[in-house]
């Protein structure tokens, strides 16, 4: 079961524990969450970098775009505050004022320079996530199922959204005249409760009115918390229509 839910009353009524039979399942070893932005002249290599990453099987990838470089001429067009809080939510948690773009955070817990290849390739080769979740969808209900693990502290159950592809032509700014490509855009993140080591979880929710803002893709995490901020990345797994 799930405690202390944190969303809506469909969600609340959507707590089931009936499984699909349907699956779209992806066991993932790491997720990599981007901190970029298209006002930043060093990103584009970590960009590209992401969307490689976001063709592996293995790999939950998740592009955040910052908005604190909005003021040298190029308004983010994806850029959200609520990305450079998560940003600086890290930093925090790892005893540091500085934030930076490019910027790659594996399983929430260590942080590289993302358009350092060799240095985010040696953070994955040593990823690895202990929970397994699965997820499915039959009859445009999206059903989350999380096993029980004994020997884990409780966390958050996120669900998030993104868009999977897009290409902006930069008009100004330090990326001023090129065309870039980004993949898997965070368009918005929903905690839908805590995940507790005895029980798990399962959840079904209506696809349509996760994508109602025209996302195309579903990511689910389990993440613990500190003091309020984020945690090692205990489980991950990926939908996209």
């Amino acid at each position: 079961m799930i405690a202390r839910p944190l969303t809506t009353a469909t969600m609340l009524a959507a707590l089931l524990a009936a499984a699909p039979t349907v699956a779209e399942e992806m066991r993932a070893k790491a997720v990599v969450e981007l901190f970029t932005s298209q006002g930043c002249s060093s990103c584009p290599p970590a960009d590209e970098l992401l969307t490689e990453l976001a063709q592996r099987g293995d790999i939950v990838a998740l592009g955040y775009h910052v908005d604190y470089w909005d003021y040298i001429g190029w308004p983010d067009t994806f850029g959200a505050e609520a990305n450079s809080k998560r940003q600086r939510a890290y930093a925090s948690r790892w005893g540091s004022s500085r934030i930076y773009t490019p910027q790659i955070v594996v399983n929430g817990e260590k942080g590289v320079v993302g358009s350092k290849r060799h240095d985010v390739t040696l953070a994955l080769a040593q990823a690895g996530l202990a929970l397994p979740i699965a997820l499915a969808v039959e009859d445009g209900v999206l059903s989350i199922s999380i096993e029980g693990q004994a020997g884990l502290d409780e966390a958050m159950i996120w669900l998030v959204t993104y868009l999977d592809a897009a290409e902006i032509a930069i008009e100004r700014g330090e990326n001023e005249g090129k065309s870039l490509l980004y993949s898997h855009v965070v368009t918005g993140r929903q905690a839908l409760g805590v995940w507790e080591p005895g029980a798990g979880a399962q959840i079904r929710m209506p696809l349509a009115e996760i994508l109602a803002d025209h996302s195309d893709g579903v990511a689910v995490l389990v993440q613990q918390e500190h003091n309020g901020l984020p945690g090692a990345i205990l489980g991950a797994a990926i939908y996209e229509q």
